[in-house]
């Protein structure tokens, strides 16, 4: 068990070179695309469509599984190593390929987080210092109020509300209503 983790941990890892190499050039799949399809059907110029890069999961998923046969077969034939001889060998195969197609969409959501993240910067920047300008503001009408404003405030409070003459006690209201 201790060596299928250590072959899912390096597949993870060998996933997201593999990912993160291909989203920066495609030029084996641009090669390989120019030999199989004639001219009408090759991709764009422009294109950045890769083996796994900008794909669904079935042509990742077939990539992958190919990939590592290929090499699994080479493995076996050019060394006394014996892959798919044992329980052991077709369980590393499968975890290798399942660690690299975790790897891929592991490496995906970092691509895709770090260009979310580099388009929000300048916004969330402008966002930051417009709310900092606005706590400056604040902080700036609370030292400079106005004396006259504090003064009308303080008369106010000194103001002692004169009770009317014919304003009646809530005892005399209790009585009234017949409840004392």
């Amino acid at each position: 068990m201790g060596i299928e983790i250590i072959i899912f941990i390096a597949a993870v890892l060998f996933g997201i070179f593999l990912y993160w190499r291909e989203s920066n050039g495609n030029g084996l799949y641009r090669f390989v695309n120019k030999i199989v399809n004639s001219k009408e059907l090759q991709m764009a110029p422009n294109s950045k469509k890769g083996f796994i890069y900008q794909r669904s999961i079935l042509p990742r998923i077939l990539f992958i599984v190919t990939l590592v046969l290929i090499a699994a077969l080479i493995v076996e034939f050019l060394t006394p190593i014996s892959i798919f001889g044992s329980y052991v060998g077709v369980s590393a195969f499968a975890s290798f390929a399942a660690g690299t197609l975790l790897g891929t969409y592991l490496a995906n959501i970092v691509l895709k987080s770090g260009q979310v993240l580099e388009e929000q910067s300048e916004s969330l920047e402008d966002k930051f210092e417009h709310a900092v300008e606005k706590g400056k503001d604040f902080i700036e009408d609370l030292k400079t109020r106005d004396a006259k404003v504090v003064e009308e405030a303080k008369a106010e409070l000194k103001v002692d509300p004169k009770p009317k003459a014919d304003d009646k006690s809530a005892r005399d209201r209790l009585k009234d209503k017949g409840l004392m």
